[in-house]
Order: C-alpha cells, then sequence, then structure tokens
C-alpha cells in the first residue's frame, strides 16, 4: 500500500514540527508539507493533493472552521482536526464534525500541547483510517436524503406489552452520523435513548448541546442517579462508563470511572450488558460506524438475555466499518440498514 500523503495546518512553527515528527515516526505515513494558516493550507491542498490534513483549529488570517468548509466545497478530502478541550474548543470541534471533518484529536494541553506525544498512537491510527475512508468524504458534508426502502417484518405481537429502550453505539464518523438521525425521532417518542459515542471528556456535553437544539427530543449528557425519562436521549459522558439500572420500578443513570473496556470510556459494550440485566424491556440496539469490535459482545448479550433487536448501519454508509462489520459478523444483528433508514425502522420496532 503507498505511504499516506499528509498536510499539516497549524499556527505555530513549534506544533508543526512536532506533529510531523510523530506521524512520520509510521512508515506508511509521508508529510508533504506544513502550512502556517488556513489560506496557506489551501494554496497547499491544490498544489500537493494530500491524502489527509490534519487541520488546527484555533489560527489567524482563515481559522480551522473556515478553512475545513473551503476544503469540503473544493478538495473534499478526509480532515483531522486539532482542538483544545476548552469550552469554545470543543465546541467548536463539534461544529467541525457536522461541517465534515473526518474526526479530531484533542491536544493534551491546549494550543501548545509539549505533550502532544501522549496521542501520537490515537494520531496515526486515525490519519490511516481517514486515507481507507477518503472515498466516503463527500458524503459527510452532504445531507443524506432518501434511500430505497425495505419491506419490514412483521414484529411478534408480545413486543406491544414491553416497554421499548434504544440504544445506539458509535465511534469514528458517529457525531455527525448522530447528527442526522437524532433528528429524525418525533417529540413523543415513547421510548428513551442511549448514546455512546467514543469522545474524551468535555467534548460530549457539547455533541448534546448541539443535537439537542437540532432535535425534537430533549438531549442530554447522562447524570448519575438520574431517573431516565421517555422522549430523552442520554450521552454517555466522555471518560465515565454509563449504565442503566433498574430500582422499584424505575429506570436510573448509573456512572463510574472504572478501568476502560478494549480501550474505551464510555464502552459501548458496558452500556448494552447493563440493558441485557432489565429483564422486562424490548430493547432495539444499534451499532453505528466506528473504528474496532465495542458494541460486539454487549449485543451477544443483550440478544442471549433479553428481547432485543439488533441492527447494523450499512457498508456503503458507514465511514468507518469495523463495528458493524464486527457485529454482523458475529451473527447478533437483525437488520443492516443505510443510515437514513435507521430511525425509520426504530420507530417501526417500537
Amino acid at each position: 500500500m503507498s505511504r499516506v500523503k499528509v498536510l499539516v495546518i497549524d499556527d505555530s512553527a513549534f506544533m508543526r514540527k512536532l506533529i510531523s515528527d510523530l506521524l512520520l515516526e509510521s512508515p506508511s505515513i509521508d508529510v508533504i508539507g506544513t502550512a502556517k494558516n488556513g489560506k496557506e493550507g489551501i494554496e497547499k491542498i491544490a498544489e500537493l493533493d494530500p491524502d489527509v490534513v490534519t487541520l488546527d483549529i484555533e489560527m489567524p488570517v482563515l481559522n480551522g472552521l473556515d478553512t475545513l468548509q473551503i476544503i469540503m466545497d473544493k478538495f473534499p478530502r478526509p480532515v483531522i482536526m486539532l482542538s483544545s478541550s476548552t469550552k469554545e474548543g470543543a465546541e467548536n470541534t463539534i461544529k467541525s464534525l457536522a461541517f465534515g471533518a473526518f474526526d479530531f484529536i484533542p491536544k493534551p494541553s491546549g494550543s501548545i500541547s509539549l505533550d502532544i506525544f501522549k496521542v501520537k498512537e490515537e494520531l496515526i491510527a486515525k490519519v490511516l483510517a481517514a486515507k481507507r475512508a477518503k472515498e466516503k468524504v463527500q458524503m459527510l458534508k452532504k445531507e443524506i436524503d432518501t434511500f430505497p426502502r425495505k419491506e419490514m417484518m412483521k414484529e411478534k405481537s408480545h413486543r406491544q406489552r414491553k416497554k421499548s429502550l434504544i440504544a445506539i453505539g458509535t465511534s469514528t464518523g458517529g457525531p455527525s452520523t448522530l447528527q442526522k438521525i437524532v433528528p429524525c425521532f418525533p417529540k413523543n417518542l415513547n421510548s428513551p435513548i442511549f448514546i455512546v459515542q467514543h469522545m474524551p471528556p468535555g467534548f460530549t456535553k457539547s455533541l448534546a448541546e448541539r443535537l439537542n437544539e437540532m432535535s425534537n427530543i430533549e438531549v442530554k449528557e447522562g447524570e448519575h442517579q438520574e431517573i431516565v425519562r421517555n422522549g430523552v436521549a442520554y450521552i454517555a459522558p466522555g471518560g465515565s462508563h454509563m449504565k442503566v439500572i433498574e430500582k422499584q420500578g424505575n429506570l436510573f443513570i448509573e456512572l463510574d470511572q472504572s478501568e476502560k473496556k478494549r480501550g474505551h470510556r464510555p464502552s459501548v459494550d458496558v452500556l448494552f450488558e447493563s440493558l441485557s440485566n432489565l429483564k422486562y424491556y424490548q430493547t432495539i440496539a444499534c451499532i453505528l460506524t466506528g473504528m474496532g469490535s465495542d458494541g460486539t459482545k454487549g449485543l451477544k448479550a443483550l440478544k442471549e438475555r433479553t428481547d432485543a433487536t439488533g441492527i447494523a448501519q450499512s457498508e456503503k454508509t458507514s465511514i468507518i466499518f469495523g463495528m458493524p462489520k464486527s457485529a454482523i459478523q458475529a451473527n447478533v444483528v437483525d437488520y443492516v440498514e443505510d443510515l437514513m433508514e435507521i430511525p425509520y425502522l426504530i420507530q417501526k420496532l417500537i
């Protein structure tokens, strides 16, 4: 496989050097150029045609968000944002994902991060994944309109006697995917939604706020010991596992900072496994775009212990097909659906 050609855009000469050096530690990556601001970055993209761009959000002359929109309009390709974990940085990061960025890396200690080496493995992995997903980047910046609909199977009559729960797990490509499907749910949705999106602390709150602004239902970060309500989507806070437990006939959110599960906290498996302990509910569990296999083991537990339906996002609409593919190969999925079919199938099933 040819080496991935990367352009690094950052207003700090020090950070440009650090990021370039980290990427060059991978034999599969070639840093073909750097740029000190968005304007110069656009010119370098036109000249060098990189496979992947790393882009700082906070820059003079032309900031990261404006630069990203020009890239996605004129030179669409995978862009990985580098951002601070400040409130403003997190908000702009979520906006960038809506504008079409492939993914993001949080700078460990602000704009000038001497400890950027801490995210080296994550940065390299996302650059390599971005190259593999290059042909799908155009989809990230477009609204998906309609896909051909399939005939749905008639559901078992006993489902009508059970309360419904909706659970969603996603990773790379997830924020833009969630911004397409969560607004499709109606205000009177007779079910809660539990969402695990792989993100570090600080960013999930901004994601929840943006989804809440866009949606008919309420969307919020889950809080420890919070009682669960229908018509509310609860997002697992970055850095915490989210579980759902039953006490005296009510469901409650439970958060903890226990060990990461297969490298993740929050973990989709942890959420799904907690739901597998709820006997008198039917769960519709969805595994969307993302790297790895998080969610497969939890969905298996759900299917073995409860009345659960598994849905996986189709390969053609997944930015990264890793998580859905893992669940499909484990034979724990009932439906494989294009992205914009999923919210309508869920509503039919409940």
